[in-house]
């Protein structure tokens, strides 16, 4: 069982998430959506620095909705002879006993975690280059450096609540990249009540859309780099009014040089896990409309999942911890449209699958339980219709464990917390690492 800590902590979670999604203001506003007041509004402020092996970077994507994505970048990117931590001792002793104002503002920049390469000046000590990724823009050296694949995650929070940049989100991004060696991208994704349904899920889709073009932008910069000298140069007008055809300018440099689109897994945490499988079945549907990106697993952790005819579970643990029942049914409600808040409605149940749908063709796909969450049973369901139309589909149970157990910031760096991290890292590597290697449970 869980500890009295959770337990109490559990307490006031409820009362605090309830209070807030029954005081949206629904009725005083014109739009008749209202606003919930959530708490991390701020976030983790990223950072190009690789702090414990992993630096970050926001992107906004689209300025009409808003909607942007956190990049994780593991240090393993960069030459072995270049990885090295550095802490702030490392920097206050090079900067000791020194007065001058260029020094001042390298100590002043590292403090901030800004980067130390845009400053005037040469700095005459010995800082190594791998303290800060060098902005924003990958050294020549490691521009052709490996391939890594690339995960799109999707943070919980019942469609209401939860960002791409919390302090817990930030850290189980963070332990991600570094135990699968992948480039992390988190998603912020719109919030209900202000956003209803499909805004989450059309944000899910156009930031995988968007990773689309990233690749299809990086490949035609780099074929330009090799055309021969007798067409054009990179100083011609015809080079530049062709690049700028194809947006030179809208090119992200981490992905264009690091990442590997034909390795893209999926990775949804509670109501995350709906918007993935979302998107793998409007892929399923569409078929290859984002080459080159390839989505070749996924993993629902915890998923969101609700039906109308209520399962086992739903019914002894209505009542769990953090996430009870109704207050994921209050949540569903502001989420979902007026006229259709149905628990059947596509978005919530799984199992409502058009017959005519090729179940068959959804990607390898891990599902993580917890023992005492009361969506378990519809989880562990849809892995059962998956296992049947012969797509691996294996459950990972964890007991005694609660909802969000390894991405809530009260659990996030309990053991078992890790461990979930660890088992899943296993299961993504098994078709991102490009080899066969054994995987079972």
């Amino acid at each position: 069982m869980p500890s009295i800590g959770v337990k109490l902590y559990s307490v006031f979670f409820k009362l605090l998430l309830r209070h807030r999604m029954l005081n949206t203001g629904v009725s005083n506003t014109k739009d008749g959506y209202g606003t919930i007041s959530r708490a991390n509004a701020t976030g983790i402020p990223a950072n190009a620095s690789f702090v414990d092996g992993v630096a970050t970077k926001d992107i906004n994507i689209d300025p009409f909705t808003s909607l942007s994505l956190r990049i994780f970048l593991p240090q393993s990117v960069l030459p072995r002879d270049q990885i090295r931590q550095l802490t702030a001792a490392d920097v206050l002793g090079f900067v000791r006993g020194h007065e001058t104002q260029m020094e001042k503002e390298w100590e002043n920049a590292y403090r901030k975690g800004q980067n130390l390469k845009s400053l005037s000046g040469e700095w005459k000590g010995d800082l190594t280059q791998s303290t800060v990724y060098q902005g924003y823009l990958p050294a020549k050296s490691v521009r052709n450096h490996k391939k890594l694949p690339i995960i799109v995650q999707f943070h919980g929070g019942g469609f209401v609540i939860g960002s791409k940049d919390s302090a817990s989100n930030d850290m189980f991004c963070r332990r991600m990249a570094k135990l699968c060696n992948a480039i992390v991208i988190a998603v912020g994704y719109r919030l209900a009540p202000e956003h209803k349904y499909p805004a989450a899920f059309e944000d899910g889709f156009e930031a995988l859309t968007w990773l689309a073009k990233q690749a299809n932008l990086a490949q035609c910069n780099k074929s330009l780099e090799h055309v021969p000298s007798g067409y054009f140069h990179k100083g011609s007008e015809m080079y530049r009014e062709l690049v700028d055809s194809f947006g030179e300018n809208a090119v992200e440099p981490w992905l264009a040089a690091h990442a590997d689109p034909s390795r893209c897994v999926l990775l949804g945490v509670s109501n995350g896990s709906n918007i993935a499988d979302h998107i793998c079945r409007r892929l399923v549907k569409a078929g290859s409309v984002l080459e080159p990106l390839k989505v070749v697993a996924q993993t629902l952790m915890y998923p969101f999942f609700l039906g109308k005819v209520p399962t086992h579970s739903e019914i002894k643990l209505a009542n769990s911890y953090f996430f009870d029942k109704s207050s994921c049914l209050l949540a569903w409600k502001l989420f979902l449209p007026d006229e259709c808040p149905d628990e059947d409605h596509p978005a919530a149940n799984p199992l409502i699958i058009d017959p005519e749908f090729p179940l068959k063709r959804m990607p390898p796909t891990l599902t993580v339980v917890a023992e005492l969450d009361w969506m378990k049973d519809r989880a562990v369901a849809y892995s059962e219709a998956l296992r049947k139309a012969h797509v691996e589909a294996p459950v990972l149970e964890y007991k005694d464990a609660v909802h969000e157990f390894a991405t809530l910031d009260i659990l996030v760096n309990t053991r078992q917390a890790e461990a979930c991290s660890e088992e899943i890292a296993v299961w993504i590597k098994k078709y991102t690492s490009g080899k066969d290697t054994e995987f079972s449970y």
